[in-house]
């Protein structure tokens, strides 16, 4: 029996599930709507870049062509507003010449607004400009949020930057096209943890306590997929007691992320510590239809020869390290690129069972 909403005046009574119904009428279409005026001002622009481009810019008549492209943006501003101005067609044209699959950029503009696109035009390059895109579809980015995913390089942190093309590519394309995701696309190295404001001296307690305290940003900075499960979780093997520091699921992977705090730089014990944390876990706290757990040790400093030699990725073990303040993004960006350069060239060298 439906209840009665009732006016102040008590003259008028309405059914609150006839209320309710017209509400979520109304929502679902202003968002289908929203939706298709997206999609289509978004090829819009796709349009006018591509036409303008092939017809005007291209060729030997380019210098010429930029002078059509002031008259052209000229009479569209008249008769349609600056949405049409001469930097705007620019943005068109680089649009299409970027993104210059049509069927791609259907697809995309289902979730991706005309306002992502010009956040990710100016990346320099292609796989940057999949990764943002494709990762703003997985995890519904608003352009916020992009742009702040882009300003904390959160590309160069993923290990997705540090493969040979071809290989980053195939786990973009195994994304796009089968929803299938890497742990590649979603561990990064390092972690900023400016946002838990520690002081200079701090202890493993107290970075613990400062991630639960501020558990929402801490998710944030993992990603989307992580969902928290236990603090100092209790392993009791043989007669000793062990707890591990954090335990997260991850819907995405559908395993167990087991997380490991460490002060300092990262020591080979580290390695026989969570394989039996993730063993442990394996057998006690996986369900059937889950994949094995996967563990991250986040340390102040990293030790890539040693990581390496320990061969971690094919124990499903991955090390990052975490920052908790973000230096200057210059640093970062010499940081960043000189161990993608490296880990693509030694990615890239001949295995000795090869030669």
């Amino acid at each position: 029996m439906a209840t009665d909403l009732t006016r102040a005046d008590n003259s008028i009574t309405v059914p609150l599930e006839l209320l309710g119904d017209i509400r979520r009428l109304i929502e679902e279409t202003r968002l289908a709507v929203a939706t298709t005026v997206n999609v289509g001002l978004t090829m819009l622009y796709w349009h006018i870049g591509k036409r303008v481009n092939e017809e005007i810019l291209n060729g030997e008549r380019a210098e010429y062509g930029k002078q059509i492209l002031a008259t052209l943006s000229q009479e569209l501003v008249r008769d349609y507003g600056r949405g049409f101005s001469y930097s705007a067609l620019t943005r068109m044209v680089r649009f299409a010449q970027t993104f210059h699959d049509e069927q791609m950029v259907a697809t995309l503009s289902q979730e991706l607004s005309w306002s992502h696109f010009k956040e990710i035009l100016p990346l320099e390059k292609p796989l940057q400009r999949e990764f943002y895109a494709e990762m703003s579809c997985l995890e519904r980015w608003s352009v916020r949020t992009l742009r702040k995913k882009i300003d904390s390089m959160l590309y160069e942190r993923t290990a997705i930057s540090r493969k040979p093309d071809e290989l980053a590519r195939r786990e973009l394309n195994e994304l796009r096209n089968n929803e299938r995701i890497s742990p590649d696309l979603i561990f990064r190295d390092p972690y900023v943890l400016d946002f838990l404001n520690l002081k200079d001296t701090y202890s493993e307690y107290d970075l613990e306590t400062a991630i639960l305290r501020e558990l929402e940003g801490f998710l944030l900075e993992l990603g989307c997929g992580f969902s928290f499960v236990a603090r100092q979780k209790r392993m009791t093997i043989g007669n000793d007691d062990h707890h591990l520091d954090l335990l997260f699921f991850h819907r995405k992977l559908q395993r167990l992320v087991a997380v490991e705090l460490k002060l300092g730089k990262f020591k080979a014990a580290y390695k026989g510590q969570m394989e039996l944390y993730l063993r442990w876990l394996e057998k006690y706290e996986t369900e059937s239809w889950e994949c094995v757990p996967l563990g991250l040790i986040l340390c102040t400093e990293g030790a890539r020869e040693q990581i390496e030699l320990l061969q971690l990725d094919d124990s499903g073990i991955h090390v990052a390290e975490y920052l908790t303040e973000l230096p200057p993004k210059d640093v970062l960006e010499r940081k960043f690129h000189a161990a993608i350069k490296t880990a693509k060239a030694r990615m890239e060298l001949p295995k000795k069972d090869d030669m």
